[in-house]
């Protein structure tokens, strides 16, 4: 009876779903699409990039036009009116010369000659949007083994439920039988009691599974953004490969080299080092070419009576100006040595997070690939835990009947076998998403390995 109650009750739980099921890619296509993580990513990272863009229109010539108009009133409130026959209507002032209107036309092109602060600027950019991009490939993988966790767990909590609504049922037949044992005068009162002490616990057990895997389907959900209620389950039998290459320093090497939060990091650093050099030029001179245009016209309106009409003054010429402006810092207050002592600092605690980072990077590689190695042995010692408490419990069973084994016995061979059960399923699940967290710590996981875990699906 090799896995007998494993078999049927994973048989049972599909059995309702086995016209269609969803798999590992198909949940992982819909968190493409769906994922406001990844999403939020992608958006950081273009956000981020249109800093190059304006660090170099500082580099870029800049033109502006301007247009002016200005009127002035030289009689001021001394004007005397002039009323006209019927002594009442005005139809002038006394001295009065009319409003002086001014408009100015221009144009002014500039370009920077020499300002290293602002080169400094775009390479520092460069680097932060590269750092971007790093980020966003990490959230891309950390995708992959973010659907595959949540996959996974919704079926380990299928299978905990499955195991725990088979266990309520055997215990229940075990209340049954004790009963009936007590009824007859063959056992005592405290054998229906340990029973059912025992069955109203696997009650609970089944309530609070049926909990837990609703929580991990939401927790899927969340990152497909639609419910999946029916998924595929990993087939019996399972390739147990080591980690290959089967050394621990050569995916501690690839790690520390691909990892794309380690390279992340890394150009945070260039970037921080680009804002020292621009904090730094701060202190040394700028140049600035300009070229502009410029024309104006003046007039006047209204001079003499109300009723007159617009006389022109005077027409400018348009003029042209060239320059070249040299600008010398000599002392802003303390503020650029600030400046620089600040992005001394950043970059300190930018250097402090790589190293942060690349050792977290290092001991997850390890503990993954340990994980993995460990994985194997551990799939086949709970594979022969399911086995042994099986025959311990129809053992007991078996000595129950004919008085050589107490009712106590039984219930906990039960409760062996149901451990047994939940060990296995976890250790298979952990096992296949441990050698995809092993290659997501390396910076290596792709499609191509959440197509390989979905072909051991049915």
């Amino acid at each position: 009876m090799r896995l007998k109650l494993l078999t049927i009750a994973l048989a049972l739980a599909a059995a309702p779903f086995a016209s269609h099921a969803e798999d590992l890619l198909d949940a992982y296509r819909q968190a493409r699409a769906n994922d406001p993580v990844l999403s939020q990513a992608d958006s950081t990272r273009l956000a981020t990039g249109e800093g190059v863009t304006q660090a170099r229109a500082l580099l870029l010539p800049q033109v502006s036009a301007q247009l002016s108009l200005n009127q002035s009133d030289p009689n001021g409130p001394t004007r005397s009116p002039i009323y006209g026959a019927d002594g009442t209507t005005i139809v002038g002032y006394s001295g009065d010369i009319g409003h002086t209107r001014t408009r100015q036309l221009g144009a002014t092109v500039s370009q920077s000659v020499v300002d290293f602060s602002k080169y400094a600027d775009l390479k520092a950019a460069r680097s932060n949007a590269d750092s971007q991009d790093a980020t966003y490939e990490a959230a891309l993988q950390q995708l992959s083994t973010r659907v595959a966790t949540a996959y996974f767990q919704v079926l380990t909590n299928d299978d905990a439920l499955t195991f725990a609504k088979a266990n309520e049922q055997a215990l229940a037949r075990q209340l049954e039988q004790a009963q009936q044992r007590f009824d007859v005068g063959l056992s005592a009162i405290t054998d229906v009691q340990d029973a059912k002490a025992q069955h109203d616990t696997a009650v609970a057990s089944v309530i609070t599974a049926e909990n837990t895997l609703a929580d991990s389907r939401e927790a899927l959900t969340q990152i497909t953004g639609k419910p999946s209620d029916n998924l595929k389950k990993l087939r019996e039998q399972l390739p147990m490969d080591a980690p290959s290459p089967n050394d621990p320093q050569a995916w501690v090497a690839e790690a520390v080299k691909t990892n794309p939060t380690i390279i992340a990091a890394q150009y945070s650093v260039d970037s921080a080092e680009h804002s020292i050099s621009s904090a730094r030029a701060g202190h040394l001179p700028t140049i600035d070419a300009t070229l502009g245009y410029s024309k104006s016209s003046a007039w006047n309106e209204n001079a003499g009576t109300a009723a007159s009409s617009g006389t022109l003054g005077s027409n400018g010429r348009g003029a042209t100006s060239v320059g070249v402006t040299l600008n010398v810092p000599i002392f802003s207050g303390g503020a650029t040595q600030s400046r620089v002592r600040q992005s001394i600092y950043q970059r300190d605690a930018a250097q402090d997070g790589l190293e942060s980072t690349r050792r977290q990077v290092v001991r997850d590689t390890l503990n993954y690939y340990r994980s993995v190695v460990a994985g194997i042995s551990k799939v086949e010692a709970t594979k022969a835990a399911v086995e042994s408490a099986e025959s311990a419990r129809d053992a007991t069973q078996a000595g129950f009947e004919v008085g050589t084994r107490t009712i106590v016995d039984v219930l906990i061979a039960q409760q062996n076998l149901t451990s047994a059960l939940s060990d296995y399923s976890q250790a298979r699940h952990q096992f296949v998403l441990d050698k995809l967290l092993l290659k997501q710590t390396a910076g290596t996981v792709d499609v191509k390995d959440l197509e390989a875990v979905n072909a051991l699906l049915q």
